[in-house]
């Protein structure tokens, strides 16, 4: 064989070990194995029966295929100090008022608040999305509310500015009533894990329109790797009264699921005791992600 074909070979072995070593050393993943421990790394060495993951705190572990219950791609800037930041389960809401931001196309989660709020929300595209949902009261013979949503988000620079704007319209079965509900509009300022909302909304029953808006000013801020701090704060005035109803709470992530809690504070003029309503929640996301 001629010295030179020799080397064109050599080489191209060379390039292609580099390349593949390069496209593995980039690749961060996250493993589950059956007996539920977690390991973050990227994969240096992966056969038919087993993989070997290089870790930061734990080395180069091996592991069987066999014992490996789920495995995802994380991105590099999920790691800090070499734990895993897990990834926004809810980031297009708040507890309960929305964002800018939207579902992707494929993508649906499935909320309840206090047991009663049942809501499923699905992406229809990149850019809208549609839901539904009841508060069960027939299970105690009473009248039965459902509600119908949909939400335009329009991206505007990347984590930095989102506008959303939708509606939630809703009826109650076994009752003489008409459809009420709202509209509202909303410009939401930061990136899914850290963003400020504020958003008008305008509500309606029976055919007629409030005289003022609902004012919404929230906020969602990372303090964890599995943690969030939130607020949701909502501001009416109307024949010639203000209230004003504060929400102070947090986001918990467990697996791949959303634990929300908060507090509802009203602050108004004829108040005079201080009350926190607890309210807590949960958010179930599903469907595909791209």
């Amino acid at each position: 064989m001629k010295a030179k074909s020799l080397f064109l070979i050599l080489f191209s072995l060379f390039l292609a070990n580099t390349l593949f070593a390069q496209s593995i050393d980039s690749t961060l993943v996250r493993i589950e194995t059956a007996d539920g421990n977690e390991f973050v790394g990227k994969i240096v060495k992966e056969d038919a029966s087993q993989l070997v993951l290089e870790t930061t705190n734990l080395g180069q572990l091996t592991i069987k295929k066999a014992d490996i219950k789920s495995r995802e791609l994380v991105q590099a800037e999920q790691l800090k100090d070499g734990k895993l930041w897990f990834s926004n389960p809810q980031s297009t809401r708040y507890f309960w008022a929305p964002n800018g931001y939207g579902l992707k196309a494929g993508e649906a989660y499935y909320q309840n608040i206090y047991v009663l709020w049942n809501q499923f929300t699905f992406g229809i595209t990149d850019n809208f999305s549609l839901g539904g949902g009841i508060i069960p009261t027939f299970l105690f013979s009473g009248p039965t509310p459902v509600f119908a949503t949909a939400k335009f988000s329009i991206p505007i620079e990347k984590d930095k500015l989102n506008l959303g704007a939708g509606t939630i319209v809703g009826t109650i079965i076994g009752e003489d009533v008409g459809a009420f509900g709202l509209v509202y509009g909303l410009s939401t300022f930061g990136s899914p894990d850290n963003n400020v909302s504020v958003g008008f909304a305008y509500g309606f029953a029976d055919g007629e329109w409030a005289n003022s808006p609902l004012i919404n000013v929230s906020g969602l801020f990372r303090i964890a790797s599995r943690g969030y701090f939130i607020t949701e704060n909502y501001f009416v005035h109307g024949d010639g009264e203000s209230l004003l109803i504060m929400g102070l709470g947090g986001r918990w992530i467990i697996k791949k699921a959303a634990l929300d809690f908060i507090f509802g504070i009203p602050i108004g003029a004829d108040m005079d005791s201080f009350v926190a309503v607890p309210l807590i929640g949960f958010t179930i996301p599903f469907g595909n992600k791209k």
